[in-house]
């Protein structure tokens, strides 16, 4: 049976001041009626019925997922005392399946990625949900690169081993390769083995705990202290012991780049991670003049390529300005060049230092 495990607790730093500490990035509605969250259920809903749905996420954060989850079970909503990176979620996640399903497949995915082809998606999945139930497989998703991208990692793959599963290939993964320059970049673009790493995993639970006993160690010990808790009215208080003792490492780092029995489909499904406010600009409509308005009033005179999101009914009005983001909450304002987004982060991470300024994430 396939299950699906949400990681769901970041705090979107990138996407201040709209994503704060209350209220990050996969719990608003940045496209359309539906916030990020939801809209990863949904994508995967004709797969994974909602009591098989798993959401990891921060313990502050149980109540709002709830909220925006009604057909999730209370109990798949486990709540993380401490942020321990993604090796210490997958783990938890994988015993807390596997005791309630022994031969369980589970697919790990961002709550907060945009993906425009469900379908192509879902046919993806599919395919490396037949290769992990294949044998004791680790699979990944893999992007098919459509340009040289620094801001992503890479896979490499072996051209020459291939297989078919639901009537798309599977790579064999050489290895991971960490964000590149550019020049490196066009480097992978051109050999044709290199796919952007969309940090979505397929394995089977009993498969990715053996490969935390042979590759974390550390992990999989505090896993044996938590799993006979499970199920219990010491399950909360076993799974925050279980959180402090991890250390913290990222999946990718501890597991996949470690293991021999790696495997990546390559798909193109309209995948975006939206990393930052310039990524929003691309994904939305524009106006005749390249703008993109979510605002109740805006003007615009001799001004192009911008982005405006408010929601505050205030008129906001550009003259003789290109590229750049204005984003108004009620309590601040931002504006930044678009290619300048990134640095977003930069800002929250100074407001968190002062005493009288972090209020304001």
């Amino acid at each position: 049976m396939l299950h699906a495990v949400i990681m769901a607790g970041g705090t979107g730093t990138r996407f201040w001041p709209r994503s704060t500490e209350a209220k990050p990035k996969q719990f608003l509605n940045i496209f359309g009626d539906r916030t990020m969250l939801q809209s990863t259920v949904d994508r995967i809903s004709k797969l994974v019925p909602p009591e098989n749905v798993w959401v990891i996420t921060n313990d502050r954060y149980v109540d709002l997922v709830q909220e925006q989850l009604p057909d999730v079970p209370a109990n798949n909503i486990v709540g993380e005392a401490i942020a321990k990176n993604t090796a210490p979620c997958v783990a938890l996640a994988a015993a807390l399946i596997k005791e309630k399903d022994p031969d369980g497949t589970m697919v790990v995915l961002p709550a907060d990625h945009m993906i425009s082809q469900t379908d192509k998606f879902l046919s993806i999945l599919e395919a490396a949900q037949a290769k992990a139930e294949d044998g004791e497989s680790l699979v990944t998703i893999g992007i098919k690169p459509d340009h040289p991208e620094t801001g992503y990692g890479y896979i490499e793959f072996n051209s020459d081993a291939s297989e078919t599963h639901e009537g798309l290939e599977v790579k064999k993964v050489t290895q991971f390769r960490e964000k590149p320059d550019i020049e490196t970049a066009r480097e992978f673009l051109d050999s044709g083995n290199f796919l952007w790493n969309s940090g979505m995993f397929i394995w089977q639970a009993s498969t990715i705990l053996n490969q935390f006993e042979a590759h974390l160690p550390s992990v999989y010990s505090e896993v044996e202290k938590l799993t006979p808790s499970i199920g219990s009215d010491g399950q909360k208080e076993a799974i925050d012991a279980f959180y402090h003792g991890c250390p913290s490492i990222s999946v990718d780092y501890g597991i996949m780049e470690r293991a021999d029995t790696v495997y990546v489909v390559p798909g193109s499904f309209g995948w975006n991670d939206v990393g930052s406010w310039r990524a929003v600009y691309e994904l939305r409509d524009k106006d005749e003049n390249g703008n993109v308005v979510q605002a109740d009033t805006a003007e615009f005179a001799r001004a192009q390529n911008n982005l405006v999101q408010s929601e505050s009914g205030k008129m906001i009005a550009l003259i003789g300005v290109e590229d750049l983001a204005i984003v108004e909450t009620d309590t601040a304002i931002l504006v930044c060049k678009l290619d300048e987004s990134q640095g977003v982060k930069e800002v929250v991470n100074r407001l968190r230092k002062d005493d009288d300024l972090k209020r304001f994430v």
